[in-house]
């Protein structure tokens, strides 16, 4: 699954257990995806492709600072417009975990990236998904256009 050791535990510090549960959520709800992505099916692969649950530690990661959950409210407009989504979708935060999973990949893709650009490879997944909330029209996150990724 493209763990960095031998021990698995140790590459949950930056994302804590909830990249754990995002990555059980997105094989549970979306398998068809995630089989694809964990098997970089797509596409033209680099020679030097990125560790697939680092990578998916590191959208945990990016998410939550992205959200501001580490604040008690968050300031962000993103933060802002994501605590709207968890009103009408408790699984809201798991939900887009998969979508910025699926839209880093394809990022990955269109860029022809390779391991060393992955930290810009999520820079720009970050700044689409902002986007993306920032839409007037997104009232839960399957409005997102990105979502139409996932199968």
């Amino acid at each position: 699954m493209g763990w960095q050791g031998s021990d698995p535990s140790t590459d949950f510090r930056g994302g804590r257990f909830i990249s754990l549960e995002n990555l059980i959520f997105f094989a549970m709800k979306y398998p068809d995806s995630f089989q694809r992505l964990l098997h970089k099916q797509d596409g033209t692969r680099a020679e030097w492709e990125y560790p697939f649950a680092v990578a998916g530690i590191n959208i945990s990661f990016m998410l939550a600072q992205m959200l501001d959950l580490q604040a008690g409210l968050p300031s962000s407009l993103s933060g802002i417009r994501f605590l709207k989504l968890l009103e009408e979708d408790e699984m809201a935060f798991d939900i887009l975990f998969c979508v910025a999973f699926q839209m880093m990949d394809a990022q990955w893709l269109a860029k022809r990236a390779s391991y060393m650009e992955f930290n810009d490879v999520l820079r720009s997944t970050r700044t689409q998904l902002e986007r993306e909330l920032g839409l007037e029209d997104i009232f839960s996150v399957k409005d997102l256009p990105a979502y139409n990724m996932l199968r």
